[in-house]
Formats: C-alpha cells, sequence, structure tokens
C-alpha cells in the first residue's frame, strides 16, 4: 500500500504542476518554469536565471540577474507558444497577460479536464498493476486478495475524488473573469 500510495502522491503532483502551467487570465510565474533560456551555451529554466515577480495581478516581471540575458529570454518566450509578447526596456522584462475571452476560458477548461481525465487514468493504472500483483502473489489465499484488492479500490477512490477536487478547483479559477 505505501508503493501505491507514492505513485498516487506523484501523480496528483503530476496534475498540480500540469494545472499549474494553464494560463488563466492571472499572471503564474509556473507558466515560465519550463521555458530554457540560452545562458552561455547551456539551456537553463528562466526561473534559474532571473528573478520573476508579479507586481500585478495581470503582469509578470522577469528581472535577470546578468541583464545581457534580456535579449535571450525576450526570444525564448516568443519561441515558446504562450501566446504572449513580451516587452523590454533593457534591464527588465515583462509579460502582460490579457484577460481570456469566454471562449477560450471554455478551451482552458476542457484542457484542464484532459489533463484531470489523464491523472485518472493513471491512477486507474497503478490500481490495475497493484491489483495484478496481489493475484499473482501466491502466498495469499483468495479472500485476502479480494480484501487488500478492496483497499486498493478504496485508496483508488479517494484519490479520483482529489483529482475531481482539483479540477473543480481549477475549473472555478478559469471561469472567474
Amino acid at each position: 500500500m505505501a508503493d501505491i500510495t507514492v505513485q498516487m502522491d506523484k501523480t496528483i503532483e503530476n496534475l498540480k504542476h500540469n494545472f499549474a502551467k494553464v494560463r488563466t487570465g492571472r499572471a503564474n510565474a509556473n507558466i515560465l518554469s519550463d521555458i530554457a533560456v540560452d545562458y552561455y551555451g547551456v539551456a537553463t529554466p528562466i526561473t534559474q536565471v532571473a528573478a520573476v515577480k508579479t507586481p500585478e495581478a495581470h503582469m509578470l516581471v522577469v528581472e535577470p540577474w546578468d541583464k545581457a540575458l534580456v535579449n535571450a529570454i525576450v526570444k525564448a518566450i516568443s519561441a515558446s507558444d504562450l501566446g504572449i509578447t513580451p516587452s523590454s526596456d533593457g534591464s527588465l522584462v515583462r509579460l502582460p497577460f490579457p484577460a481570456p475571452t469566454e471562449e477560450r476560458r471554455r478551451e482552458l477548461v476542457k484542457e484542464c479536464r484532459e489533463l484531470a481525465e489523464h491523472a485518472k487514468v493513471a491512477i486507474r493504472n497503478i490500481r490495475r498493476d497493484a491489483n495484478g500483483k496481489l493475484e499473482r502473489d501466491e502466498d495469499l489465499t483468495e479472500d485476502d486478495v479480494r480484501r487488500e484488492q478492496a483497499k486498493v479500490q478504496k485508496h483508488t477512490d479517494d484519490y479520483v475524488k482529489k483529482i475531481d477536487e482539483l479540477l473543480k478547483a481549477k475549473e472555478a479559477e478559469v471561469m472567474e473573469i
């Protein structure tokens, strides 16, 4: 059960990470976590070469520690598929986040639902693998196997509920104007 819990917790953490990258109308520094900038020939995440601040709800400011990186950061953000146009004044990079339209918010909710469904599938795969291990364990009687499978199912149901709660919260955040 401990192994199952660890795997399911990792699935939940992965879902939270994926939800953090979904762009709502609010500025969120996690959106930049997967964007790498060329730092003296090495692809380095923006968050490791610059301070990312949110001075307003709809604005991110990226302040590189090395001012020579400003153009590289602008280039990396422009090349990503964020759909945000960065502006630079030579020492800072500003990222304005326009409020999404109603249609765009519905698309984002759909994307969140897909992410949640993938997480549920991962949880169910963990359950399937655990049940398979229980069935192959020759030290357990049939009754023991059923009892353990019931525990695994209850554990699975708890994690599916957690995913549904995370999805509900993210949908509310996305649909908020």
